[in-house]
Protein backbone atom coordinates (compact mmCIF):
# COMPACT_ATOMS: atom_id res chain seq x y z
CA UNK A 1 0.00 0.00 0.00
CA UNK A 2 2.70 2.42 0.78
CA UNK A 3 4.32 1.68 -2.42
CA UNK A 4 1.02 3.03 -4.32
CA UNK A 5 1.01 6.48 -2.27
CA UNK A 6 4.86 7.09 -3.39
CA UNK A 7 4.03 6.27 -6.94
CA UNK A 8 1.13 8.63 -6.96
CA UNK A 9 3.34 10.92 -5.34
CA UNK A 10 5.47 10.80 -7.62
CA UNK A 11 3.10 11.33 -10.68
CA UNK A 12 2.01 14.27 -9.33
CA UNK A 13 5.02 15.97 -9.00
CA UNK A 14 6.48 14.51 -12.92
CA UNK A 15 3.50 15.65 -14.55
CA UNK A 16 4.19 19.56 -14.64
CA UNK A 17 5.63 19.93 -18.58
CA UNK A 18 9.40 21.85 -18.71
CA UNK A 19 8.31 25.63 -18.75
CA UNK A 20 10.77 27.10 -21.41
CA UNK A 21 11.69 30.88 -20.07
CA UNK A 22 13.21 33.57 -22.40
CA UNK A 23 16.66 33.40 -22.72
CA UNK A 24 18.54 36.96 -23.05
CA UNK A 25 22.18 38.17 -23.82
CA UNK A 26 23.39 41.81 -21.88
CA UNK A 27 22.46 43.43 -25.56
CA UNK A 28 18.35 42.06 -25.27
CA UNK A 29 19.33 39.37 -27.79
CA UNK A 30 18.59 35.87 -27.95
CA UNK A 31 21.77 33.61 -28.90
CA UNK A 32 21.48 29.97 -30.74
CA UNK A 33 23.83 27.63 -32.85
CA UNK A 34 22.58 26.09 -35.42
CA UNK A 35 24.85 23.35 -37.69
CA UNK A 36 23.86 20.85 -40.33
CA UNK A 37 26.58 18.55 -42.14
CA UNK A 38 30.34 20.35 -41.29
CA UNK A 39 28.60 24.04 -40.78
CA UNK A 40 28.18 25.82 -37.65
CA UNK A 41 26.11 28.95 -37.76
CA UNK A 42 26.14 31.60 -34.82
CA UNK A 43 23.29 33.41 -34.66
CA UNK A 44 21.70 36.47 -32.89
CA UNK A 45 18.08 37.14 -32.63
CA UNK A 46 16.72 41.01 -31.69
CA UNK A 47 13.94 43.09 -32.60
CA UNK A 48 14.42 45.24 -35.23
CA UNK A 49 13.23 45.82 -39.00
CA UNK A 50 13.59 42.54 -40.34
CA UNK A 51 17.55 42.45 -41.71
CA UNK A 52 19.23 38.96 -42.34
CA UNK A 53 23.21 40.02 -41.53
CA UNK A 54 25.12 36.69 -42.80
CA UNK A 55 29.44 37.19 -42.08
CA UNK A 56 28.53 41.27 -42.50
CA UNK A 57 26.97 40.89 -45.89
CA UNK A 58 22.99 40.90 -46.58
CA UNK A 59 21.45 37.62 -46.90
CA UNK A 60 20.42 37.25 -50.36
CA UNK A 61 24.76 38.49 -51.30
CA UNK A 62 25.74 35.78 -49.23
CA UNK A 63 23.00 33.00 -50.36
CA UNK A 64 22.84 34.09 -54.04
CA UNK A 65 20.63 31.16 -55.02
CA UNK A 66 16.98 31.80 -54.01
CA UNK A 67 16.44 27.76 -52.87
CA UNK A 68 19.00 28.85 -50.23
CA UNK A 69 17.45 32.16 -49.49
CA UNK A 70 13.74 30.48 -49.06
CA UNK A 71 15.55 28.09 -46.66
CA UNK A 72 16.91 30.62 -44.23
CA UNK A 73 13.43 32.47 -44.32
CA UNK A 74 11.65 29.49 -43.71
CA UNK A 75 11.32 29.92 -39.70
CA UNK A 76 10.37 33.16 -39.74
CA UNK A 77 7.85 33.51 -41.64
CA UNK A 78 6.29 30.19 -40.43
CA UNK A 79 6.42 31.98 -37.04
CA UNK A 80 4.41 34.79 -38.60
CA UNK A 81 7.57 37.09 -37.46
CA UNK A 82 8.61 38.72 -41.02
CA UNK A 83 10.06 42.08 -40.32
CA UNK A 84 10.30 42.19 -36.58
CA UNK A 85 13.34 40.83 -36.03
CA UNK A 86 16.97 41.37 -37.10
CA UNK A 87 19.13 38.40 -37.72
CA UNK A 88 22.88 38.73 -36.94
CA UNK A 89 24.87 35.24 -38.18
CA UNK A 90 28.62 34.51 -38.57
CA UNK A 91 28.57 30.90 -40.17
CA UNK A 92 31.60 28.99 -41.29
CA UNK A 93 32.34 25.04 -42.63
CA UNK A 94 30.57 23.54 -44.73
CA UNK A 95 29.37 24.72 -48.20
CA UNK A 96 26.98 27.11 -49.10
CA UNK A 97 24.01 24.11 -48.67
CA UNK A 98 24.65 23.29 -45.41
CA UNK A 99 25.13 26.70 -44.07
CA UNK A 100 21.93 27.46 -45.05
CA UNK A 101 20.50 24.88 -43.37
CA UNK A 102 22.80 25.61 -40.32
CA UNK A 103 21.46 29.14 -40.30
CA UNK A 104 17.68 27.95 -40.68
CA UNK A 105 18.21 25.53 -37.13
CA UNK A 106 20.03 28.55 -35.60
CA UNK A 107 17.57 31.29 -36.43
CA UNK A 108 14.51 28.42 -35.23
CA UNK A 109 16.60 28.56 -31.62
CA UNK A 110 16.94 31.44 -31.16
CA UNK A 111 13.58 32.64 -32.07
CA UNK A 112 12.59 30.16 -29.31
CA UNK A 113 14.81 31.68 -26.92
CA UNK A 114 13.63 35.07 -27.41
CA UNK A 115 9.86 34.06 -27.74
CA UNK A 116 9.11 30.78 -26.38
CA UNK A 117 5.53 30.63 -27.25
CA UNK A 118 7.19 30.05 -30.87
CA UNK A 119 8.42 26.61 -30.26
CA UNK A 120 5.39 24.62 -30.82
CA UNK A 121 5.04 26.35 -34.55
CA UNK A 122 8.31 25.66 -35.29
CA UNK A 123 8.75 22.00 -33.45
CA UNK A 124 5.78 20.90 -35.49
CA UNK A 125 7.48 22.44 -38.91
CA UNK A 126 10.83 20.55 -38.06
CA UNK A 127 13.06 23.14 -37.72
CA UNK A 128 14.17 23.06 -34.31
CA UNK A 129 15.69 19.34 -35.30
CA UNK A 130 19.58 19.36 -36.14
CA UNK A 131 19.75 16.91 -39.05
CA UNK A 132 22.09 14.85 -38.20
CA UNK A 133 23.04 13.07 -41.84
CA UNK A 134 27.03 13.52 -42.11
CA UNK A 135 28.73 12.21 -44.99
CA UNK A 136 29.97 8.89 -44.25
CA UNK A 137 34.30 8.11 -44.01
CA UNK A 138 36.47 6.99 -46.57
CA UNK A 139 37.09 3.41 -45.69
CA UNK A 140 40.51 1.87 -46.70
CA UNK A 141 40.25 -0.70 -49.02
CA UNK A 142 37.60 1.04 -51.12
CA UNK A 143 37.61 4.30 -53.99
CA UNK A 144 35.41 6.21 -51.63
CA UNK A 145 33.14 5.49 -49.02
CA UNK A 146 31.41 2.33 -49.88
CA UNK A 147 32.54 2.40 -53.43
CA UNK A 148 35.00 -0.32 -54.66
CA UNK A 149 37.76 0.23 -56.99
CA UNK A 150 36.49 -1.44 -60.60
CA UNK A 151 37.16 -4.84 -61.17
CA UNK A 152 39.15 -6.70 -63.71
CA UNK A 153 39.50 -10.73 -64.80
CA UNK A 154 42.78 -9.53 -66.12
Amino acid sequence: MADMSSLQDLAASTSAAPVHVQKLDAQGRAYATGKRKDAVARVWVKPGSGRIVVNEKDYAEYFARPVLQMVVRQPIIAANRANQYDVFAAVSGGGLSGQAGALRHGISKALTYYEPDLRGVLKKDGFLTRDSRVVERKKYGRAKARRSFQFSKR
